[in-house]
C-alpha cells in the first residue's frame, strides 16, 4: 500500500508540478511574484493587443489568450519563470494559415483560428504524455534561426499598412512587397508620422533609457522597471494624442469599441473532416512553439539551475493552447522577451504567471473604454521594434564559418519562408536538415590507425607520422554508428584497404565510435566477413560497446566470424602484430 501510494504521488507531481513547489510556498515568495507579475502584465498588455491583429483577430483576443492559458500553465508547466501567451511568429503562422481558409475578419476565420489552437494543445499534450519531447531536436538550431528569422521580416513588412494607414495583404514577402507599393499613393500622413514617432520613442528606449536613468542616480533594477514601461507609456500617449487631438477624423485608424468583460468558455465544434485538414497545419505550430519555448526556457533554468522537462512542457503547453480554445483564443507559447523580463523580475514560482492573468483580466474589465480609441498604427510600431532581436545574422555568419552545410540549410529555410510562406518553408528547411544528416553519416569519416610508440594510444596514419604500423594488420575506425545509409560505404572502404595491401592478415574494426548497428550494416559486416574469410584475411572487433554486443550476441555473427572480439585496439595489436 504505502508503494502505491508513492508511486501515485510521484505520477501526481510530474504531471502537476504545481504539487512540488506549492507546500513550500511563504509570504517571500509572494511579494516576489507579485512584483514580477506586475512587470510582465504591463509588458504584456500592449504586446496582447499587438499580436493579436497580427493574427489577424479582434484585439481583445490577444487578452484572452494571455488569461486562461497562463492560469493553467502555473499548474502544469515546469518552468519557474517562462510566461506564456501570444508570441509574435506563431501569431504570423496562424494568420499565414487560417486566411487560406476564411477572410479575415470573418467569423469562418475565427472558428479556423480557434482550431489552431484547439489542435495544437491536443497535439502537444498527446505528445507530452507519450513522452515526445525528444522530437524537437530534430529542428536543427540554425533552421529554426532561418525561419524565424524570414518570420520576422515577414512579420515587420506585414505591419508596414498600419503604419502608413493603406490596406494591403499577402501570404509571402513578395506578394506582400507588391500589394504594398499598389497602395503606396493612399498614404495617409498623419498615421505614418504617429507611427514613426513611437517606433522613435521605443527604440530610443531601448537604446538608451536605462543608462539615462541609471546615470540619474536611479537603482538599477528601478531603471530597468521604468524602460520595461516604455511600450506601455508609448500606448498611453498616442492615444491620449489620438483622441485628444481628434486624429480619427485625419484617417488614423483605432481599434475601436471592444467587448468588455470575460470570454464565455466553449469547445470549437470540429468535424473529423476540418480536423484532417488543419493537422498539418496545427502541428508544425505545435512544433516551433514549443522549440521556441523550450530554448528560452532552458536557458533560464540554466541561470537558476534548475531543471526542466521537456516532456512536462509539452504538457503545460498543451493544456495552456486547450485553455487558449476554450475561451476564444489563438494559438500560445512562450515568450522570449516576457520570459526574460520575469526572470529578471524575481518570479519565484510559476505563481507569478497567475497573478499576471489576474492583471489581465483587471485590464479588460476596466480598460476597455481607452482600449476603443488606441491607434492600430502604434500596435505595428511596437510589432516591428520587437521583432528586430530575432533577426538573426550571427548564426549564419558562425555557421558559415563552422560547417558551410548548416549555413546553407538557413539561408534556403530562410529564401524559401519568403518566397513560399511559412508553413512551405519550415518543411523544406526540416527536410534539408535530415538530407545533409543523411548525407554526412552515410560517408563517416574512416581512419586507419597506427600505434603511437611506447604507449597503448592508437592515431590516424594520416595525421601522425610517427605511429607504429604492421604490413599484416590494419586497424580501421569508423566514427559513426552503422545503418542503412553507410553499410555500403563500410564495405567499399574495407575493400579498398584490401586491395592496397598484398599481404594483409588481419582487419581489426575499431568500435569505439560505434553506438549502434542496424539490421543493414550486420548484414554488411556479415558480407564483409565472408569476403575477408575467401581472401585469407581474419576479421576481428575491438572495443565494441555493451548495448551493441548484447544486440550482436543474439545473431549468429559472432559465431562466424573470422577473428575475435579484442577488449582493446591494444590487446589487438598485442596479439596480432608480428613484433
Amino acid at each position: 500500500m504505502a508503494s502505491t501510494a508513492t508511486a501515485r504521488r510521484r505520477v501526481l507531481k510530474r504531471l502537476l508540478p504545481i504539487t512540488e513547489w506549492l507546500p513550500g510556498y511563504n509570504v517571500r515568495s509572494l511579494s516576489d511574484d507579485a512584483l514580477a507579475a506586475v512587470i510582465v502584465t504591463l509588458m504584456l498588455i500592449p504586446q496582447a493587443l499587438a499580436y493579436a491583429l497580427l493574427a489577424g483577430v479582434p484585439a481583445v483576443v490577444g487578452l484572452y489568450a494571455s488569461m486562461l492559458p497562463l492560469a493553467l500553465y502555473t499548474f502544469f508547466g515546469s518552468s519557474t519563470t517562462l510566461s506564456v501567451g501570444p508570441m509574435a511568429v506563431v501569431s504570423l503562422m496562424t494568420a499565414s494559415i487560417a486566411s487560406r481558409w476564411a477572410a479575415q475578419g470573418s467569423g469562418e476565420y475565427m472558428v479556423v483560428v480557434v482550431a489552431l489552437a484547439a489542435l495544437s494543445g491536443a497535439m502537444l499534450l498527446v505528445m507530452g504524455l507519450c513522452r515526445l519531447g525528444f522530437f524537437a531536436n530534430f529542428l536543427s538550431h540554425p533552421v529554426i534561426a532561418g525561419f524565424i528569422s524570414a518570420s520576422a521580416l515577414m512579420i515587420g513588412v506585414s505591419q508596414l499598412p498600419h503604419l502608413l494607414g493603406v490596406s494591403s495583404s499577402g501570404d509571402t514577402l513578395f506578394a506582400m512587397l507588391a500589394a504594398l507599393f499598389k497602395a503606396l499613393p493612399e498614404t495617409n500622413g498623419t498615421t505614418l508620422a504617429l507611427g514613426l514617432v513611437c517606433i522613435v520613442m521605443l527604440l530610443a528606449a531601448r537604446r538608451w533609457l536605462e543608462a539615462a536613468l541609471t546615470a540619474l542616480k536611479l537603482s538599477a533594477g528601478m531603471a530597468r522597471f521604468l524602460t520595461r514601461l516604455a511600450p506601455i507609456v508609448t500606448v498611453a500617449l498616442a492615444t491620449w494624442a489620438t483622441w485628444g487631438f481628434g486624429l480619427e477624423s485625419r484617417g488614423v485608424e483605432v481599434l475601436g469599441t471592444v467587448a468588455s468583460g470575460l470570454p464565455s468558455l466553449s469547445w470549437p465544434d470540429l468535424s473529423f473532416d476540418q480536423a484532417k485538414s488543419l493537422g498539418g497545419s496545427a502541428l508544425l505550430i505545435s512544433i516551433i512553439g514549443f522549440v521556441e519555448a523550450m530554448s528560452v526556457a532552458q536557458a533560464l533554468a540554466t541561470k537558476r539551475r534548475e531543471r526542466i522537462d521537456p516532456d512536462q512542457e509539452l504538457v503545460g503547453l498543451g493544456v495552456a493552447n486547450l485553455g487558449s480554445a476554450a475561451s476564444g483564443g489563438f494559438p500560445v507559447t512562450g515568450s522570449l522577451s516576457r520570459s526574460v523580463v520575469n526572470h529578471e523580475a524575481g518570479a519565484a514560482t510559476p505563481a507569478s504567471g497567475l497573478m499576471a492573468a489576474v492583471g489581465v483580466l483587471i485590464a479588460i474589465v476596466t480598460l476597455t473604454p481607452v482600449i476603443a480609441h488606441l491607434p492600430t498604427t502604434v500596435l505595428s510600431a511596437i510589432i516591428i521594434v520587437s521583432i528586430l532581436s530575432l533577426l538573426d545574422v550571427h548564426t549564419f555568419v558562425r555557421s558559415w564559418r563552422y560547417y558551410r552545410g548548416d549555413a546553407m540549410a538557413m539561408l534556403v529555410t530562410f529564401v524559401v519562408t519568403l518566397w513560399q510562406g511559412v508553413e512551405t518553408g519550415l518543411v523544406t528547411g526540416a527536410a534539408l536538415s535530415l538530407m545533409l544528416y543523411l548525407y554526412r553519416t552515410s560517408r563517416p569519416h574512416c581512419a586507419v590507425l597506427g600505434r603511437v610508440p611506447g604507449t597503448e594510444h592508437f592515431r590516424n596514419i594520416d595525421r601522425f607520422e610517427a605511429v607504429e604500423t604492421d604490413q599484416n594488420v590494419i586497424i580501421v575506425r569508423i566514427d559513426e554508428s552503422l545503418y542503412f545509409a553507410n553499410a555500403r560505404f563500410l564495405e567499399e572502404k574495407i575493400d579498398s584497404l584490401c586491395a592496397q595491401v598484398k599481404n594483409l592478415k588481419h582487419l581489426v574494426l575499431a568500435c569505439q565510435a560505434i553506438n549502434m548497428i542496424d539490421a543493414s550494416a550486420l548484414d554488411s559486416l556479415e558480407e564483409i566477413n565472408q569476403r575477408l574469410k575467401e581472401s585469407g584475411i581474419a576479421f576481428h572487433l575491438a572495443e565494441v560497446k555493451g548495448p551493441v554486443m548484447d544486440r550482436l550476441k543474439e545473431t549468429t555473427f559472432l559465431d562466424n566470424l573470422g577473428g575475435g572480439v579484442h577488449l582493446s585496439v591494444y590487446s589487438a595489436w598485442e596479439e596480432l602484430h608480428q613484433g
